[in-house]
């Protein structure tokens, strides 16, 4: 390596760059949460979910389980991690269900309107029958574990609408009431429900609230309880965690295999250290193109970035072996000769590399896109680093031998050898195609595949939710409107429609918000059945006869009634500083960025299955109204997503056949170039399909960048077959062998991470290149007895 190159402008503009390129990194914002692979166009269905997934309060709740003691030990904990949490700055509201979780304002509030807000109010509700049922059934509770509660109210709510108000917002599966706080009622955990303060994609706000819940929790901990814990924002902040862990390790065993093999193969530590510089300025490039392009860098572009390191050192490794000049030239001549003879080839194998990438870059779908523009910026400065500062700091390529000649010499053996079992691979690679063509689809992979969270963490979360009657039956009823009231007028349209499946047991039940707000007009309904003080109180000397009430210890209920006669409606306002706004919030979406109002009616699963056609079937009729099914729409989203990608890929392919024949000039040199890569293609599908493995997109950008790989290795081949001289060949040979094994050892080492997204590439990428490269040396035409004819 020459000092000397480090005073050339080349050296200088670099060294900017990186600096400029590590400060801007340094700033970025990485993120971990599925939303980035998410379409920006969707379905109206899809909408609803992605409008959840992005900034839904469902994705602000953090589920909470305290583990271990005895149940007095559990309920102080709860107590105690919840007045804690509640005093922090990292929550909106904290409910375990004590008496703090619903503040004395918010009792005061139902109570104050509950006979706007009861369903059961109407004419009959006060007549008298309906006054003598309604106080039977009231008292009739006073002996249940409800008594303790019913009792202070009895005198002012005879009728029991506080306790069916109850009845109506907690789901009937939810947790019990054991020393003081919600329990599970199936194992001995006590439960918690909070808000965070952060949005669901804001994972560094979420990782704070998880934070300040562990430092709440280390008292109780140190007395042997144990937290589990989960949600949304938790599970991203998990899948962060591990995707950065994942992509260290990989990087540091990565760079340790590549940097060993340089090592061997060039002896010398001058070569290891130049050839590292196209991988250090691709992976930066394309970690700033992404920041500057999208705002954030995903986890998963990040990992993609360590698989960089395969290709990147390709560039340096066919300019430091193939510069070596011959015995006797000038310093410098190495360089020269390369960028006369060996560049060309170099920069076609780069465009179509570029080609095929640049198809992702258009993508409708975030991660994809930000896939496509990490690879271009990546591929592009590795190249334009070798191609303009290598040759100023290793004019002569890389000083040392190593075992360089060795591996020309294995590869011109394999050159000459494999051509004869050319007719061996087109036929192992038409049984491929056909068993392809006779199969069923293997591209059957999921959104959730994309994914890294563990069964484990699932399980829990699933658990959890169970526990707090969150068992959900995966539908929505989404219903849109231009202005609030009328959407509550059409979720009241909605859940007389439903109510008859909850009496069918095809329901558990659901949430809808009218629940919290009725609308106007029921309100004004239900405070027209109200009577007159004379008249209820004439109605209560008669329904109490021979009751246990007497009716003149009444006048506290008639007072209330009273006073509701006189109540305005009950608006939004009223809850706001309230636990129950943030349910209200899950439920009722107001206008916002081209959106109109939403309501959102989650079901709860019943004894019996509920077909999605006899739900559809109804809300046939009401305006607006659709049945969202998650899994079925997350997964026509998912196959959309690959569909697109199909589209773009193969548009990508198209570039890079073009690009090809602009190059070669031949049709006959194209087949012999894109053959190998085809069939590479084919084979590596044929062996996963009949592994059981479920393709997803993931496994089609590793396709990608096989054909962008292995176009280097075909078109050398192609090179060393146009070429009059065979000295060259030695070296050519070795440097190709040499990118093969790197490339190959680093996305083989991508099989073992825990990451499923980095999985796929390995899977797709180790067999493709090693393909490509005997493949190509099959199918060459090599000059002078190297090789074989081609057919």
């Amino acid at each position: 390596m020459k000092l000397q190159g480090l005073r050339r402008p080349a050296a200088w503009v670099w060294l900017a760059a990186m600096l400029l390129g590590a400060w801007l990194a340094t700033r970025a914002t990485y993120v971990a949460d599925l939303s980035a692979f998410l379409p920006s166009s969707p379905s109206a269905e899809q909408r609803v979910l992605l409008e959840q997934l992005r900034h839904g309060v469902t994705a602000r709740v953090m589920l909470v389980g305290v583990r271990g003691g005895d149940a007095a030990l559990r309920g102080e904990a709860s107590r105690g991690l919840a007045a804690a949490l509640r005093a922090g700055g990292e929550f909106d509201s904290v409910n375990n269900g004590d008496a703090l979780g619903a503040p004395k304002a918010v009792g005061e509030l139902l109570m104050g309107h509950r006979y706007l807000l009861s369903p059961a109010v109407d004419a009959q509700r006060f007549s008298v029958d309906g006054l003598r049922d309604g106080i039977a059934d009231t008292t009739a509770m006073l002996g249940t574990p409800a008594g303790a509660w019913i009792k202070p109210l009895l005198w002012r709510d005879p009728t029991g609408e506080m306790a069916r108000l109850a009845e109506t917002l907690l789901p009937s599966g939810g947790p019990r009431v054991e020393a003081g706080v919600w329990v599970s009622r199936s194992q001995p955990r006590a439960l918690l429900v909070a808000i965070t303060r952060a949005g669901g994609s804001d994972l560094d706000g979420q990782a704070r609230a998880i934070e300040a819940l562990h430092r709440a929790f280390e008292p109780w901990a140190a007395r042997g309880l144990s937290l589990d814990l989960s949600g949304a924002g938790v599970l991203g902040v998990q899948s962060r965690t591990l995707i950065k862990a994942e992509v260290e390790r990989l990087a540091l065993w990565d760079g340790a295999i590549v940097l060993a093999l340089l090592l061997l193969a060039f002896g010398s530590l001058k070569a290891l250290g130049v050839a590292l510089l196209p991988v250090a300025s691709g992976v930066l490039a394309g970690t700033v193109a992404v920041s500057l392009g999208f705002g954030q860098v995903h986890g998963m572009t990040l990992g993609f970035g360590t698989t960089l390191i395969g290709e990147a050192v390709d560039y340096a490794i066919y300019y430091l072996v193939q510069a070596r000049p011959a015995a006797g030239s000038a310093p410098g001549a190495g360089a020269l000769h390369w960028r006369q003879h060996n560049w060309p080839t170099v920069r076609w194998g780069l465009l179509t590399s570029l080609a095929g990438f640049s198809a992702l870059v258009f993508s409708g779908f975030g991660g994809l896109a930000q896939l496509g523009v990490f690879s271009v910026a990546g591929l592009l400065a590795a190249a334009l680093t070798t191609r303009y500062l290598l040759v100023d700091l290793a004019p002569d390529g890389a000083p040392g031998l190593g075992l360089r000649m060795r591996l020309g010499q294995a590869t011109a053996r394999m050159a000459t050898a494999l051509p004869r079992l050319r007719w061996f691979w087109g036929g192992l690679g038409a049984a491929a195609l056909a068993l392809l063509l006779c199969l069923p689809s293997a591209w059957r992979g999921q959104l959730t595949h994309l994914s890294p969270v563990s069964a484990k963490a699932l399980t829990l979360d699933a658990s959890l939710r169970a526990d707090l009657g969150a068992a959900e039956l995966g539908t929505l009823v989404a219903i849109e409107a231009p202005d609030e009231a009328t959407a509550l007028q059409r979720a009241e349209q909605a859940s007389a429609r439903l109510d008859p499946l909850v009496a069918a047991g095809l329901l558990a039940g659901y949430e809808s918000p009218t629940r919290l707000l009725p609308a106007a007009a029921t309100q004004a309904a239900r405070r027209a059945a109200l009577p007159d003080a004379d008249t209820l109180r004439a109605r209560l000397k008669l329904a109490t006869v021979d009751g246990l009430l007497p009716a003149d210890r009444l006048e506290p209920f008639i007072a209330d009634v009273q006073a509701q006669r006189q109540a305005r409606p009950l608006t939004r306002a009223d809850y706001d500083g309230t636990p129950l706004t943030t349910a209200l919030q899950a439920q009722l979406l107001p206008a916002a960025q081209g959106r109109p109002w939403t309501v959102l009616l989650s079901l709860r699963a019943g004894t019996q299955a509920l077909p999605a056609a006899r739900l559809r079937d109804a809300m046939q009729g009401l305006p607006d109204t659709r049945v969202v099914e998650i899994q079925p729409e997350l997964d026509a989203l998912y196959a959309r997503y690959l569909r697109e990608a199909f589209w773009q890929s193969a548009l990508g392919a198209l570039a890079v056949l073009l690009i090809l024949y602009a190059g070669l000039r031949s049709l006959r040199r194209l087949w012999r170039v894109a053959l190998p890569l085809a069939a590479s293609v084919v084979l590596v599908l044929a062996g996963l399909t009949l592994a059981g493995v479920a393709l997803g997109v993931l496994h089609l950008v590793g396709l990608l960048l096989v054909v962008a790989v292995g176009s280097n290795y075909a078109l050398f081949f192609d090179q060393l077959a146009q070429q009059d001289a065979r000295e060259a060949d030695a070296e050519t040979l070795a440097s190709l062998l040499l990118a093969n094994l790197t490339i190959v050892a680093s996305f083989a080492l991508l099989c073992s991470s825990s990451v499923p997204l980095l999985v796929a590439l390995g899977e797709v990428v180790a067999p493709g290149t090693a393909l490509c490269l005997l493949l190509s040396a099959s199918w060459a035409r090599r000059p002078g007895g190297v090789g074989q004819s081609g057919p």
